[in-house]
């Protein structure tokens, strides 16, 4: 151990060398590692400072008895439900709010309107036409009742998307609220309409595939943060939703097949018993599908349209929300897939049209999605999860989610639409987990739902293929954006609507500050511990920010409030570079500024034998320096070595002959970790981490001392871009004429 004495003896006397220029470096002081009591939520008895709900965290919960029947050749969708509302907080309601986001496409819809609205000198034709020539499209919910348990209509009011129904009386804390809601709505084509649901025309057959979300009225998330989360529902910003039972019954076509959230009821009534057959097979199938409904099968019901009818009967326990795929047109394959306590099922539904890349790609990756994310975070506990071919969609919903990948019409594709269709599969069925499990609030903060996502999307890639082309993860793909003009960037902490770059801010900046806290600041180990931890703690549950944060601290030890801060509350950006590298001897001679001194020195306090450190564009540097250092050269050192070392202790201790001083300056205002490896004359190299702390004294540059037995030929701060380090032409000594990477 007296070994590092020397080490750190000869650091010391650089850092004497180096003070003064530092004191005379402007120093920033921001203080980026002040605690984040600013921003933070105060913790209170429903949320606690550890981030861990608390002793009163409560949640409402809302059940669903819903029937709703498909009018094909009309493209209407009519439903009646009954909702079971149970008030959970402590407090009494006076209202209830629902959710009617179909009405976000109602023709008196203001969500058109918030958006600038420029000419646009050269419009496709049908562009043109659809905005300025035809009318608009009937959508929205017609609400033909509202009625109590007893039949009595109730009062409501409805406010574009949100709807808010009068109690007769106050709804007491633990009691129990039971309205029936009636409605019909003209189904959107999504491809024509837009939108996160509605239906595809196919015109080669006359067919439609309809992906039906969004077609109820939904509850209000009603919570200790903000009570009622009502916030109009514009388009950008998702949903906030409560847990609850659904029964739900969907009469379609009777040639129609069709997939759900929850667990079929009547499997025997809907499907032939060849079909029967085929699913008994894929339940016991790990390591490959099995096509239920085939190809051939889902080609003649193409040409069926039949007119007579058939109900499906799902019941899903424990869910926020509910999703339908139903068409003619439909391939079934499906496979199991053994997790740790249980087996679940992964399932596909898509046309011809998809093939043959659906048939190949989407059930397994269903099944690879939740092995990771479950391997991540915690088992996937529904009994299924569902992929539905739609062209141009990427949506999802508890146990089933839509996603595009469609391949020419002769059935060839590019890479980018195969590997574009994985990473859509990846990312839908993983959302499952997040917001469908961990459900926080998407209205309010996409990141917490996509960036969670896309981080785990990228780690369930690589782990798919370790060479797989993952666009949001990786450190050097979210450089363009945070280099980009300071006026079109916000802060990840930002509400949905008010997001300009809507990938780059809530998908790929979240996705890389999670890749970069679990592979260069907390480490694997510790990073895996809080992310787990924060899932299971609040699975089933509705986290916030403040939650996340505090969990990831909570379980691993680690101060991020400078993370967090940094790279959640501004659009600072991280640049670090080298600014100086100067090679010091060691010599028994003092250089002339010090030895003016040394007397003086002496009388003030006794320092002993002393190391002089000289550096080459040192007056006092003498060529006959450059032979390597040996202690017995020096004979202040060798006095204070042979009287404080034994002969074994000599021989282990340490015998540097170079030192060299790098000052590292920060242009960019994020504070970072500083990775730094140094190549040597004869080719090997040796890495070193200086966590984000040492910019704590001064933002602006440091300084370390390298004590080295070759010679340094190259030194490269983050040679492997894992800091999403914006400029690195100033990251390399000797200086070099290469352009950035990024230019």
């Amino acid at each position: 151990m007296r070994h590092l004495y020397f080490y750190f003896s000869v650091l010391f006397l650089a850092i004497m060398f180096t003070g003064y220029a530092q004191d005379k470096s402007e120093v920033r002081n921001p203080d980026k590692f002040k605690q984040m009591y600013d921003l933070l939520a105060t913790p209170n008895m429903y949320r606690t400072a550890s981030g861990a709900p608390g002793p009163e965290y409560y949640q409402q919960q809302a059940d669903y008895k819903i029937d709703v029947e498909l009018d094909d050749k009309t493209q209407k969708l009519y439903g009646v439900e009954t909702i079971t509302y149970t008030n959970n907080a402590k407090e009494a309601l006076d209202y209830l709010w629902l959710q009617l986001d179909q009405n976000e496409k109602a023709r008196n819809s203001k969500s058109p309107l918030i958006e600038s609205n420029g000419t646009n000198t050269v419009i496709p034709a049908q562009t043109f036409s659809r905005t300025y020539l035809e009318e608009d499209f009937d959508g929205g919910f017609k609400i033909d009742y509202v009625k109590d348990a007893q039949g009595k209509a109730m009062t409501y009011s409805v406010n574009q998307t949100m709807m808010r129904v009068e109690l007769p009386k106050v709804l007491q804390h633990g009691e129990k609220c039971i309205l029936s809601i009636k409605w019909w709505y003209n189904i959107n084509n999504y491809l024509l309409d837009g939108g996160r649901s509605g239906y595809e025309h196919f015109d080669k057959d006359g067919n439609n595939l309809y992906i039906l979300a969004q077609f109820y009225p939904r509850m209000a998330v009603y919570n200790d943060v903000e009570g009622w989360q009502n916030q109009q529902f514009w388009g950008a910003g998702e949903f906030a939703l409560p847990f609850g039972n659904f029964d739900v019954s969907v009469t379609v076509p009777s040639d129609h097949i069709m997939e759900a959230t929850g667990v079929l009821q009547n499997r025997n009534e809907v499907f032939t018993a060849e079909q029967l057959a085929r699913y008994a097979m894929a339940e016991k199938s790990f390591d490959k599908p099995v096509i239920i409904v085939t190809q051939a099968e889902a080609e003649a019901k193409e040409k069926a349209f039949s007119t007579t009818k058939k109900t499906w009967r799902f019941k899903a326990e424990n869910v926020r929300d509910f999703g339908i795929a139903t068409s003619r047109k439909f391939i079934y394959d499906a496979m199991a897939v053994k997790l740790s306590a249980k087996n679940v099922m992964a399932i596909s539904v898509y046309p011809k049209e998809g093939n043959p890349l659906w048939e190949q790609y989407s059930t397994r990756l269903v099944a690879h999605t939740l092995k990771s994310y479950s391997s991540h975070t915690f088992d996937f506990p529904y009994p299924k999860a569902v992929s539905v071919h739609a062209q141009d969609q990427g949506m999802e919903y508890p146990m089933i989610c839509w996603n595009w990948g469609r391949p020419e019409a002769d059935g060839t594709y590019t890479d980018r639409v195969k590997n574009g269709m994985i990473s859509v599969i990846v990312h839908e069925v993983g959302h499952n987990f997040f917001p469908m499990i961990v459900n926080s609030d998407e209205r309010q903060w996409t990141w917490m739902d996509e960036g969670l996502n896309s981080f785990c999307e990228y780690m369930a890639l690589k782990e798919y293929d370790p060479n797989f082309p993952a666009d949001r993860g990786p450190a050097k793909n979210i450089v363009p954006y945070m280099s980009g003009s300071q006026k079109g960037l916000e802060p990840i902490m930002t509400n949905s609507e008010s997001i300009r770059q809507f990938g780059n801010n809530a998908y790929g900046k979240p996705a890389a500050a999670l890749n970069i806290l679990r592979e260069t600041v907390m480490g694997r180990e510790l990073f895996d511990y809080s992310f787990k931890t924060y899932a299971n703690r609040w699975k089933f549950k509705h986290p916030t920010p403040e939650d996340f944060f505090r969990t990831m601290e909570d379980a691993s030890a680690f101060d991020l409030d400078w993370f967090w801060r940094g790279w959640f509350y501004t659009t600072d950006y991280n640049d670090i570079g080298i600014k100086t590298v100067t090679r010091y001897f060691v010599s028994n001679d003092p250089p002339k500024e010090i030895a003016a001194n040394s007397k003086r020195k002496r009388r003030n306090y006794d320092a002993g034998p002393l190391v002089y450190m000289i550096s080459e564009s040192n007056p006092d540097y003498k060529p006959e320096m450059n032979k390597p250092f040996k202690s017995s050269e020096v004979k202040t050192l060798d006095d204070y070595i042979q009287g404080h070392f034994s002969k074994d202790e000599q021989a282990k201790l340490n015998a540097p002959k170079y030192f060299y001083e790098v000052t590292f300056n920060k242009p960019g205002e994020l504070v970072m970790p500083i990775l730094v490896e140094i190549t040597y004359e004869d080719g090997s190299t040796e890495n070193y981490h200086f966590p984000a702390q040492i910019w704590r004294m001064n933002d602006v540059e440091v300084s370390r001392t390298f004590a080295t037995q070759k010679l340094i030929s190259k030194i490269i701060v983050d040679p492997k871009l894992e800091t999403a380090d914006i400029d690195t032409t100033n990251n390399t000594w000797p200086k070099t004429t290469e352009k950035s990477k990024f230019e």
